[in-house]
């Protein structure tokens, strides 16, 4: 009994097992044979972070795998379905095994690879989708080998190649997708052998070629769309024969010829897009036929004459796109009453005249463009009767007189925009009944008068711009009440008071646009609510005061731009925003130092203009996204010891006109990004650093008005992109460098006023493209002009006046037509002027003695001068000579004479006292006479030559005593 119990609960036992086997055959296991082995080495090649396949198991049946769907024999699948389940990796080769798989749809993923070549084994395979991927490469050609298939969707990837070459095989299809790839070449003409596509869409690839006349024979497509790619040509009239076409997008190709009258054919057509290409002609009016027509788009492309549409045929058109054509004129019949167009584009054509009041019968419309014409007067009070209305577009016209103010009944408007016209007046206060109104665009008119306060009832309104108008006074204190307002746009007006504060309570505010106004008063604290704000403009007005310290809480403000205003204080509130990419406080009073906590996201930071102090932070250095630095005219001192030599995006670095001192730093060579280098008006000094050269994408170099000294570094000549050099106002030495030549696109060279010397180099006259100065004036230059600057044939304004330069002024330079102004004066020139300079002043040429011709007097002239010169010089020279002889001659002769009747006096008078000259002693004669000699230091006057002749003697004889006494006593008995 026992054994006999065993052996039945063996049985039972075993029973169970085989039970268990039949109905999870997966329990063992699988063998190539089966396609759960196939699916779980698929499995395996898959990322799968979302877990899609976590139901994959062996020990589990695979039919009740997550995306399997078995056929009947349970152990093949028939449909894969996988779509959108965050798979990565490549497409397995092993699918091919899966010969009975009929769907398999793996669209939607993160796949990358090819598809596999192999893919052309599943001979019953319906439907591929494989759209939505990463696949690459080209479409196998064994894709033509699946004669079942019914529906191809690969596009969405990064496709390439011809795809279509073998899709004249796949007969069965009825689906085709091959959008958004990068496919190429042309639609085979076997595409007629598709009878039984019904969709077929090729949009945004290169196709090109043009549309075969065999895509006729496509009997049943549904929707054809082939967008976006480069097809050419006339659009095939065989498209008349697709009776079942009900969407037709040939948009953006370039097609080209009339629209074909066979479209008229299409009776089920109920999308005709055409835009983007270069059709011509006339709108057919046989499409007045398409009566299930709802979308017709025909815009952009060159049609013209009349518009033959009507909505009297086109009943169920709802869109009428046809904006950018050559159309002049709107058809009375366009619009009927109770018509369903909805839509009404016909911008940027050449409809002139007024406004075209029969487009007033579409009441059903919700949304009208007619900007870009030029429709003039003004605009029409019965407007309101569009109650339906919700987009008004008349920009770009040329409207005149005031907005109706029954503008204000139309209670369903949205967008209102109005500018690029000349409408005048004022915003009739009626516009605040606007309650849906979300967008106001006025600007670019000559509106005027205050803003009304009724504007701020408006409370859906997000975007406000009335620049450049004539509005006046002050922004209406009750803004505040905007609190959707996103955009605030009043630059270039004439409003005037202060910034309300309610202003800070549009909590909604992006962008704020004051600018050129005439605004006052301090920037209001309430701005610190703004915390959304990323743009505010207030340039060009009269705001002063401190930045409120609030500004520092606003996080997300990206671009400033404070300059031309009253505003002082210390900036130090911009540094709260690490968001901070453009500031710019030009020529305001700010002052104290540059905040070292600056946004390091800074793109353009401009503080040219006012008080600033201090050296240039360090944390500049950390600013690597800078690419415009103006800190010009302010009061910075010390030293460029701040490397900033890591900001390598810099194409800008200005910091002329401060008291910055110590030599140009070296680093400033690796800054290989700069393109404006402006140093000038500072105390630098010491001499220009070579390393300047590596600079090679320098377009302005200005080290003027310094104390720069020693040479100019050959290395200059390696700025090959420079187009102005200015280093005037220095200690400069030396001689000008030859490699100047290789600045190529120097249009402006300044290097007056140093102490350059040596010649000027003749390979400057290769500077083809100096246009607006060469100024070399105030140095020390010598020898000749060279001729090679005759070749400068756009310069316009040449200085080489107070150098040493000599010679003749060479032929070449009359070459130079552009000249209109010319500085030779203060050299050492000579020779005749050139006659294509008799039209400069006179004060080119002074002080250069040997320069003759018009404006300057004639070189006969000059001549005769220089022997007129030269003879009244000979002259008068010996005129000095004889003057000055004669002069000593008197000065000797008074001074002999004075002595003689000195004596004579003497010799009178004793004699007198003694009784006459008789009783004179013999010796006292020779007395006298040694003091004669004596007295007359060896000079005595010979009355018979009449000359001042050297003593012969110490002594003098008697007879030559007697004689003069003789003679001064015949005189005196002369005169008695």
């Amino acid at each position: 009994m026992t054994t006999t119990i065993l052996q039945l609960s063996h049985l039972i036992l075993s029973f169970a097992f085989l039970v268990a086997y039949l109905d999870h055959p997966g329990l063992v296991d699988a063998t190539p044979d089966d396609d759960s082995y196939w699916l779980l080495r698929i499995k395996s090649e898959f990322i799968d972070p979302l877990g899609a396949l976590d139901t994959w198991l062996q020990e589990t049946s695979m039919c009740t795998w997550n995306g399997i769907t078995c056929g009947d024999d349970k152990k093949h699948i028939i449909s894969l379905n996988l779509s959108n389940s965050g798979l990565n990796g490549a497409i397995s080769p092993h699918f091919s095994k899966l010969t009975f798989l009929e769907t398999l749809d793996l669209s939607l993923n993160s796949l990358s690879g090819p598809i596999p070549p192999d893919i052309g084994n599943l001979g019953n395979l319906k439907e591929l989708r494989l759209f939505s991927n990463s696949i690459n490469g080209t479409v196998p050609p064994q894709i033509a080998l699946l004669r079942q298939l019914e529906v191809l969707r690969i596009g969405d990837n990064l496709l390439t190649g011809e795809a279509l070459q073998k899709v004249g095989a796949l007969s069965e299809l009825r689906v085709l997708g091959l959008a958004y790839c990068n496919f190429n070449g042309s639609i085979p003409k076997e595409i007629g052998n598709l009878k039984k596509l019904m969709f077929l869409d090729l949009q945004q690839n290169s196709f090109d070629g043009e549309i075969p006349e065999e895509i006729g024979g496509c009997n049943e497509l549904r929707s054809f769309a082939a967008s976006n790619n480069r097809f050419e040509g006339r659009i095939p009239t065989t498209i008349g024969l697709l009776s079942s076409l009900q969407i037709l997008n040939l948009a953006n190709n370039s097609l080209s010829g009339a629209i074909t009258p066979e479209l008229s054919h299409l009776s089920k057509l109920k999308y005709l897009n055409l835009q983007g290409n270069e059709l011509g002609g006339e709108i057919p009016v046989e499409l007045n036929g398409l009566d299930q027509l709802e979308i017709l788009d025909l815009s952009r492309n060159n049609l013209s004459g009349n518009i033959s549409l009507l909505n009297s045929n086109l009943r169920n058109l709802e869109v009428l796109a046809l904006s950018e054509n050559l159309f002049t004129t709107i058809p009375p019949n366009l619009c009927i009453k109770n018509s369903n167009l909805h839509q009404l584009f016909l911008a940027d054509n050449n409809i002139s005249g007024g406004f075209p009041e029969h487009i007033l019968n579409c009441s059903s419309l919700l949304q009208l463009d007619l900007s870009g014409n030029s429709i003039s007067g003004a605009l029409p009070p019965s407007l309101d009767s569009l109650q339906s209305l919700t987009d008004l577009l008349l920009n770009n016209n040329s409207f005149t007189g005031e907005i109706p103010p029954q503008i204000g009944n139309m209670s369903n408007l949205n967008s209102l925009f109005l500018f690029g016209n000349m409408i005048t007046g004022g915003i009739p206060p009626e516009i605040g009944k606007l309650q849906q109104l979300t967008t106001l665009y006025l600007y670019d008119n000559q509106m005027s008068g205050p803003i009304p306060r009724q504007l701020t009832n408006c409370s859906s309104l997000a975007d406000l711009d009335f620049f450049g108008n004539r509005f006046s006074g002050s922004i209406p204190p009750t803004i505040g009440k905007l609190k959707n307002l996103v955009n605030l746009l009043l630059r270039q007006n004439e409003l005037s008071g202060t910034i309300p504060s309610s202003l800070g309570y549009c909590r909604k505010l992006q962008r704020l646009v004051l600018a050129d106004n005439m605004l006052s008063g301090p920037i209001p604290p309430t701005f610190g609510f703004l915390s959304e704000l990323f743009l505010v403009t207030l340039y060009n007005n009269s705001l002063s005061g401190p930045i409120p310290e609030s500004l520092h809480h606003l996080k997300n403000l990206s671009i400033v731009n404070f300059s031309h205003n009253r505003l002082s204080g210390s900036i130090a509130p911009f540094s709260g925003s690490n968001s901070l990419t453009k500031l710019d406080l030009t020529n305001n009073s700010f002052s104290g130092s540059i905040p070292s906590t600056l946004s390091t996201n800074l793109i353009r930071l401009r503080l040219a203009h006012n008080s600033l102090a201090g050296g240039i932070p360090l944390h500049f250095s950390q600013l690597k996204q800078l690419q415009l630095l103006d800190l010009s005219f302010n009061n910075l001192t010390g030293e460029l010891d701040t490397d900033l030599s890591g900001l390598t995006s810099l194409e800008h670095f200005l910091l002329s006109n401060n008291r910055l001192s110590g030599p140009i730093p070296t680093w400033l060579g690796r800054i290989t990004k700069l393109g404006e280098l402006d140093l000038s008006s500072n105390s630098f000094s010491a001499n220009i650093p070579p390393e300047i050269g590596n600079c090679s994408k320098l377009l302005k170099l200005s080290l003027r008005n310094n104390m720069l000294s020693g040479p100019i570094p050959p290395e200059i000549g390696n700025l090959y992109l420079l187009n102005v050099l200015n280093l005037q106002r220095n200690n400069l030495s030396g001689g000008i460098p030859p490699t100047i030549q290789q600045c190529r696109k120097l249009y402006e060279l300044r290097l007056s006023e140093n102490s350059l010397s040596g010649p000027i180099p003749s390979e400057i006259g290769t500077l083809g493209e100096l246009q607006v100065v060469l100024d070399l004036s105030f140095n020390q230059l010598s020898d000749k002009i060279p001729s090679s600057l005759g070749n400068l044939m756009k310069l316009e304004r040449l200085n080489l006046s107070s150098n040493k330069l000599e010679g003749e002024i060479p032929p070449s330079l009359g070459k130079l037509s552009s000249l209109h102004r010319l500085n030779l004066s203060s050299n050492h020139l000579r020779g005749q002027l050139l006659s294509n300079f008799a039209g400069f002043p006179s004060n080119s040429f002074l002080n250069n003695d040997g320069l003759c011709g018009p404006p300057l007097i004639s070189c006969s002239e000059l001549s005769l001068k220089a022997r007129k010169r030269l003879s009244e010089s000979q002259i008068a020279g010996i005129i000095v000579a004889i003057v000055f002889t004669s002069t000593l001659i008197c000065l000797s002769l008074m001074y002999t004479m004075a002595r003689i009747w000195w004596n004579w006096r003497k010799v009178a008078i004793s004699c007198s006292e003694k009784g006459g000259f008789e009783q004179k002693k013999e010796g006292e004669d020779w007395v006298y006479g040694e003091e004669i000699a004596k007295s007359s230091d060896h000079h005595f006057w010979n009355s018979n030559s009449m000359a001042l002749v050297p003593s012969q003697s110490k002594q003098v004889s008697d007879s030559d005593t007697a004689r003069i006494f003789q003679f001064k006593w015949s005189s005196a008995a002369a005169k008695k």
